[in-house]
C-alpha cells in the first residue's frame, strides 16, 4: 500500500535489526526491554501485527505494532523516526492500526506519557477516548522479582463504544486516507475504495448484483504522448515535449504541407462581433497557424471569450478544409515560452485533424520567410486593431501526431434489500453516493490546485456520502421490518469524470427505469455547520408528495432544512432525473476545501452525518413502505448549460455528456414544448449533423448552435434505430 514516497507493508524476520535501531534512536525500547524478534514472532502467531513504514530508498522509517490478548488490541512501540516527523505519517500509521483493529472486530487501547502532547493530539483525532490518570505497575524481571513503579502518570485512552459513529469514521478514514491516493477512477486506489464498500455491502446482508457486486465499464484515463510525434521545417528538426506537442484531442495522423496564418482562427458573426480570419484565405490541404486566446487576453469577460477554445477552432480549420492545426501562445497570453500541458480533457472524441501546441519559436521559423514579421508582432497587431490578418505561407511543414489513449476499467458497486411486499418488492428505491475523487489533482482533474501534485483526500467529497449509504444499508436491514419495496445501493464511479458511473448503471440497469420509483443522492454530507445544522435537499419539485412527506419527515428534528426544487444538478441523481425518475439530492454544500488537497477527514463533522443517517434512513423506509409510488413532475430544466456564455439558440435536448464514440452526439432527453420536440427529435436519437455540418461531439454541437439565427430553417441529420434521417427545425 503506497502513500506518495511511502510504503505500508507487514513486518518480516529480516527487518528486526533495522527496527530495533529505529526504536532505541526514538526511545520507544527494543530488545534490551525484552522487545525481540522472538517476542514479535509470538504476537503476531496470536493475532498481532507489526506495521512498518518505509520510505522511497526501502528504509523503515516508523512502526505501529498491535498485540491481540483475546479481548482487546494494545497499541505500542508507535513511532517516525525523527527526520520525517510532521509529514502527516503518524497520521497514516494511525489509519492503518485502526484498520487493524476494526477487521478484528475488538477495541484498542494504547498507553501516551502525558507529556507527549503531539501523540494525544493525534490519537484524539483517531477516535480515541481518554479514560483517566492512572498509575501504570509492571514487572519485567521476574528473576529478581522486583517490582517495578511508575510514578510517571499515563493516559489512557480506548475506542468510543458508539458503534455507528466510530464505523462512520473509520469509513471515511480508510477511503479518504493517502493509501487510496484519491480514489481516482480506475486506478488502484479506486479498487481499494471499490473492494472495501463490497465487504461492507456483505456484511450489511445485502444480496450483491452483476459480478458479485462489481458493475464493471471502462473509462479513458489518461493520454500521453507516443513515441512517433515529429515535426520538420526545412532542415529544423523540433524536438516534442520541448518545441511542439499534440493537443490530446488531435488525431493521430501525418501531414506534409504549406501553411497559411489566420490569425486568431475566427469566424464570427454575431450581434457584436463580425470576424472572419479565413476570408480570401485558401487552407484547403493545407497547415493552419493560429494564435490561442482571443484579443482581449486581460479582460475576463472578454466577448470573444466563447469563440477562444481550441477544440472550437480545430473544428472552424476543419469546417474550411485545412488538414492540420498549429496553435501557438502569444507572449500577452503567457510570458513564458511555454507548451500546454498534454491533459485528457474528459471528452473521447478527437478533432479529425492533427492539431499541435507550436512555441513562439517554431511559430518564428514558420514565419521568417513572409517578410521576417515573428509572432510578437501579429499578436500585438491583432490585439490593436481587432481585426483579421491573415495571409499565405510558403513554408513546408512535416509532421505526424500520436496521442495514446490509456483506457481502464472501473466499476460500480452495486446491492439490494428485496422489498417484503409481493408486489412492491418489484418496485425499486435507489440510494447512491459517487465514491470517486480526484486522485493527485493536476491539469484537468478538476482541482481547484491544478498546479499542485497532491493527494486529494475527498473526505467530504465524497468519502461522506459513501459512508452515509453504507450505514443506512447496515441500519435498513438490521430491522427486523424489512421494507416493502426493494432498495437499490449504487456507489457509482467515475462520477467527476461526467456522471459515467450512474449513466452507465442507468443504461445497464438489472431493473427497468420504469420500475426505480426514486433515488436518494447522497454527495457531500461532511460540513455542516453546527451553528446552522442545515441541510439542502434539492429535487424537492420532482414529485408531487414532496411537501407533505417532507415537512413530516422533518418535525422534529434538530436539522435546519433548505429545500431546492430542481431535479438537475452537478451529481449522479442529474442521470435519474433525466429518465422521470422522482429524486432528492442531500448535500451540505460546498466549502473552501472543495476540490482541493484540504479536504482530509479531521474536518468532517461527524455528528452531522449521523443526523442525516438517522433522518435519511427513516425517509427512505417511510418512502419504501408508502401504499402508492412517489408522482414524478419536472422541475426545471433537464440539462446544464455548457460554456461561459448562453446560447442565443438552443434545440431544447439533453444532451449526452460524457458518453461519446466520435460518430455524433446522443439525445438523453427532449424539453417539452421546444424546438427540437417540435421538429421531431426523439430521446435515443444520435445527431450527426446540423445544417449540413456534422457533429461528432458536445463541442462541435454547440459550436454548430452558435452559428443559428433566430427564424431561420435548418436541418438535423439523426441516426434512429440504425437509420438516418433528416429533420427540419424551425428556430
Amino acid at each position: 500500500m503506497y502513500s506518495r514516497k511511502f510504503k505500508i507493508s507487514d513486518y518480516v524476520n529480516g527487518d528486526f535489526e533495522e527496527i530495533n535501531a529505529l526504536w532505541e534512536s526514538t526511545g520507544v525500547n527494543g530488545a534490551h526491554r525484552g522487545d525481540d524478534a522472538g517476542v514479535i514472532d509470538e504476537t503476531i502467531k496470536t493475532g498481532g501485527k507489526l506495521i512498518v513504514l518505509r520510505n522511497i530508498n526501502n528504509e523503515i522509517i516508523g512502526t505501529s505494532w498491535l498485540t491481540n490478548d483475546g479481548r482487546r488490541i494494545y497499541l505500542h512501540h508507535f513511532c517516525v523516526r525523527p527526520d520525517y516527523q510532521g509529514k502527516g505519517l503518524g497520521k497514516l500509521l494511525a489509519a492503518e492500526s485502526l484498520k487493524f483493529a476494526k477487521k478484528q472486530g475488538k477495541q484498542i487501547k494504547l498507553e501516551v506519557h502525558k507529556d507527549n502532547l503531539t501523540a494525544i493530539e493525534l490519537y484524539k483525532k483517531g477516535g480515541f477516548k481518554y479514560l483517566g490518570d492512572y498509575l501504570v505497575f509492571i514487572k519485567r524481571d521476574f528473576m529478581k522479582t522486583v517490582l517495578l513503579f511508575s510514578f510517571q502518570f499515563f493516559l489512557l485512552y480506548s475506542v468510543a463504544q458508539d458503534f455507528q459513529q466510530e464505523r462512520l469514521k473509520s469509513h471515511i478514514t480508510y477511503l479518504a486516507s493517502d493509501s487510496l491516493a484519491g480514489r481516482k477512477a480506475g486506478e488502484p486506489g479506486d479498487r481499494l475504495a471499490a473492494d472495501y464498500i463490497v465487504e461492507h455491502f456483505r456484511k450489511t446482508g445485502l444480496k450483491l448484483l452483476f459480478e458479485n457486486g462489481y458493475q464493471y465499464f471502462d473509462i479513458i484515463s489518461d493520454v500521453q504522448l507516443g513515441k512517433d510525434n515529429y515535426l520538420e521545417i526545412d532542415t529544423f528538426i523540433a524536438k516534442p515535449g520541448q518545441d511542439f506537442i499534440p493537443y490530446s484531442f488531435s488525431e493521430n495522423s501525418e501531414l506534409t504541407a504549406e501553411a497559411v496564418f489566420a490569425g486568431y482562427g475566427f469566424d464570427i458573426k454575431t450581434d457584436s462581433i463580425i470576424w472572419f480570419d479565413y476570408d480570401g484565405l485558401e487552407v484547403k490541404d493545407k497547415w493552419v497557424i493560429a494564435l490561442r486566446g482571443d484579443p482581449e487576453p486581460d479582460n475576463p469577460d472578454s466577448k470573444f471569450a466563447e469563440f477562444s477554445n481550441e477544440r472550437t477552432k480545430a473544428l472552424v480549420a476543419k469546417d474550411k478544409g485545412a488538414a492540420g492545426l498549429l496553435l501557438v501562445t502569444g507572449i500577452k497570453l503567457n510570458n513564458d515560452d511555454e507548451l500546454v500541458n498534454l491533459f485528457f480533457d474528459k471528452i473521447t472524441t478527437g478533432s479529425g485533424i492533427p492539431v499541435i501546441n507550436i512555441t513562439r519559436k517554431v511559430a518564428n521559423i514558420i514565419l521568417k520567410q513572409h517578410d521576417s514579421i515573428t509572432i510578437e508582432q501579429l499578436e500585438e497587431k491583432l490585439n490593436k486593431e481587432h481585426k483579421p490578418c491573415s495571409f499565405q505561407l510558403r513554408t513546408l511543414i512535416n509532421a505526424k501526431t500520436e496521442i495514446i489513449k490509456t483506457t481502464k476499467k472501473t466499476q460500480n458497486i452495486i446491492g439490494i434489500i428485496q422489498g417484503a411486499d409481493s408486489v412492491f418488492k418489484n418496485e425499486y428505491i435507489v440510494l447512491g453516493a459517487h465514491y470517486d475523487h480526484l486522485g493527485m489533482g493536476g491539469k484537468g482533474s478538476g482541482s481547484r490546485n491544478p498546479d499542485t501534485l497532491a493527494v486529494h483526500n475527498g473526505a467530504d467529497d465524497n468519502a461522506s456520502g459513501t459512508a452515509a449509504i453504507i450505514e443506512i444499508a447496515y441500519k435498513i436491514a438490521a430491522n427486523k421490518s424489512k421494507p416493502n419495496r426493494s432498495i437499490i445501493f449504487a456507489a457509482f464511479g467515475a462520477e467527476e469524470m461526467g456522471l459515467l458511473g450512474s449513466k452507465h448503471f442507468v443504461k445497464n440497469s438489472p431493473v427497468k427505469s420504469s420500475q426505480i420509483k426514486a433515488m436518494f443522492n447522497f454527495d457531500m454530507l461532511g460540513r455542516m455547520n453546527s451553528q446552522t445544522n442545515a441541510l439542502t435537499i434539492g429535487g424537492t419539485g420532482t414529485f408531487k408528495q414532496a411537501d407533505s412527506i417532507l415537512n413530516a419527515s422533518a418535525a422534529g428534528k434538530s436539522l435546519k432544512f433548505v429545500f431546492s426544487p430542481e431535479g438537475y444538478g452537478p451529481s449522479d441523481h442529474a442521470t435519474f432525473y433525466t429518465e422521470n425518475i422522482p429524486v432528492l439530492f442531500l448535500t451540505t454544500g460546498p466549502h473552501e476545501d472543495y476540490h482541493t488537497f484540504n479536504d482530509d477527514p479531521e474536518k468532517v463533522n461527524y455528528d452531522g452525518i449521523e443526523q442525516i443517517i438517522s433522518f435519511s434512513g427513516d425517509l427512505v423506509s417511510g418512502i419504501a413502505n408508502m401504499d402508492k409510488p412517489l408522482t414524478f413532475q419536472e422541475a426545471g430544466s433537464k440539462f446544464r448549460a455548457e460554456g461561459r456564455h448562453s446560447l442565443k439558440i438552443t434545440l431544447g435536448i439533453i444532451p449526452g455528456f460524457g458518453e461519446q464514440d466520435g460518430n455524433g452526439l446522443m439525445v438523453d432527453g427532449v424539453k417539452k414544448g421546444g424546438r427540437a420536440e417540435a421538429g421531431g427529435i426523439k430521446k435515443g436519437d444520435k445527431i450527426i449533423a446540423i445544417d449540413g455540418k456534422p457533429v461528432t461531439n458536445i463541442y462541435d454541437y454547440m459550436y454548430r448552435l452558435k452559428k443559428l439565427s433566430v427564424g431561420q430553417t435548418i436541418t438535423v441529420d439523426i441516426i434512429r434505430n440504425g437509420e438516418k434521417i433528416v429533420l427540419i427545425i424551425q428556430l
